[in-house]
């Protein structure tokens, strides 16, 4: 499995700060600069390396790497979600689609704004569920962990859709 903490030398966890991703990043990229490094594959590490850094850069996406190196269930092996959140996340949808079919700017701001603070409070638990998992994490808590990240997958799908240049034609909402 790629691991871009492994790559960048980050410690295995999520809450990880813009300031060490990016030093650790300038860190490894300027050891195999073509003017120090004595490598014919530096445009190959170098890209490798830009990967890894967009990979952690995502909150959602480190996520995801970081529950698969602890030995969680992937979205497709496991794709549970808490009771009643699939009625909820409906609903909110169907709100979200009359708001945009009304036009109005506000209603796409109001609900924008709605979905930065849901991504928030997802990203708060995520990272609460990871701080506690301990060295030796349960197969419960990786579950939780899973479980939570289907959620905020949802919202980021509605976030996806608040988008102007959202087009449904070529979205995964239909599939």
């Amino acid at each position: 499995m790629h691991n871009p903490f492994q790559l960048l030398g980050l410690p295995l966890r999520f809450d990880i700060g813009e300031a060490d991703l990016r030093r650790a990043y300038l860190s490894k990229v300027s050891a195999i600069h073509p003017d120090l490094a004595n490598t014919d594959d530096s445009e190959g590490a170098s890209a490798e390396l830009n990967r890894a850094r967009e990979s952690l850069a995502n909150p959602e996406t480190r996520a995801n790497i970081l529950l698969a190196l602890l030995g969680g269930p992937t979205k497709e092996a496991d794709k549970s979600l808490p009771p009643a959140f699939l009625m909820e996340i409906m609903e909110t949808r169907e709100e979200i689609e009359a708001a945009l079919a009304s036009g109005s700017p506000q209603e796409r701001d109001r609900w924008t704004r709605w979905g930065s603070k849901e991504r928030e409070s997802y990203i708060a638990q995520v990272r609460d569920l990871f701080a506690a998992l301990g060295s030796a994490p349960s197969p419960p808590s990786l579950k939780q962990i899973r479980t939570t990240l289907n959620s905020w997958r949802y919202i980021e799908r509605l976030i996806e859709q608040l988008d102007p240049a959202y087009d449904p034609d070529k979205s995964d909402f239909r599939h």
